[in-house]
């Protein structure tokens, strides 16, 4: 996979060189290249904003050095791009996108500043994407939140194969508990089933936890959820004990 990043704080991206997301770079598993988009500006202060028509609040981020620089990037590596704007306004980010954009080819992300873009821009892109209701100062944090939950489904990015497949909101559930060494700490000790070696009673031991942790916590999941017969019975048996 290669990954391209249009940002003026290039800098930010220093942290995807470590962990797991570093490793797949050294593998070759994925390539990850920023592009400082202040340096396709062609004002001679190098300004990238500028206020927006009609008045108001804030600057917006200007088309033409954006334009210019994925210019620069598809001359560089030319072909089918998915090309993800960072805006609050988008569609919110979640497992099932990810495992959507792991299937790409080329991801490029474009990271806002100030107080947004050009509508202009939004002709370069594929989605318009949010990690969230809420606001910060630019686009570059969620990016790499994104490319980290993306990359977890890029065959040989985790140790375990499995890992991604198993974690919460994967099958639409949260996360069961788990547990390490040791079995008793500070008196607080690990079920008995998962010390059993009775792999079906741990098996469904994790389910019923899974859809009980969801059921107090994400009710939400559960209503659009398409549930097994055994886990519609399951969570039928945790509503009538609750």
């Amino acid at each position: 996979m290669d990954i391209t990043i249009l940002s003026i704080f290039p800098r930010m991206f220093q942290a995807l060189n470590e962990s797991l997301i570093g490793k797949a770079q050294e593998k070759e598993l994925v390539n990850i290249d920023v592009v400082d988009f202040r340096a396709f500006t062609t004002n001679k202060q190098n300004h990238v904003d500028d206020a927006p028509y009609g008045g108001g609040a804030g600057m917006l981020l200007q088309a033409q050095p954006i334009y210019d620089a994925m210019d620069y990037v598809e001359k560089k590596k030319p072909g089918k791009k998915r090309v993800v704007l960072l805006d609050p306004a988008g569609k919110t980010f979640n497992t099932a996108m990810a495992r959507d954009f792991a299937q790409e080819d080329q991801l490029v992300f474009i990271c806002g500043h100030y107080e947004g873009f050009d509508e202009r821009v939004k002709d370069l892109v594929t989605d318009e994407v949010s990690i969230g209701d809420y606001i910060l100062t630019g686009g570059e944090l969620p990016t790499m939140s994104m490319i980290d939950a993306t990359l977890r489904f890029v065959p040989g990015v985790l140790g375990n194969s499995f890992s991604a497949e198993e974690e919460s909101f994967s099958n639409g559930l949260l996360e069961y508990p788990q547990y390490s060494r040791p079995a008793d700490f500070r008196g607080k000790k690990v079920p008995e089933v998962l010390t059993s070696g009775d792999h079906e009673k741990i098996r469904l031991w994790r389910l019923t936890q899974a859809l009980k942790k969801t059921l107090e916590r994400r009710p939400d999941l559960l209503e659009g959820a398409d549930l097994t017969d055994e886990e519609k019975k399951l969570l039928h048996k945790i509503r009538q004990n609750n």
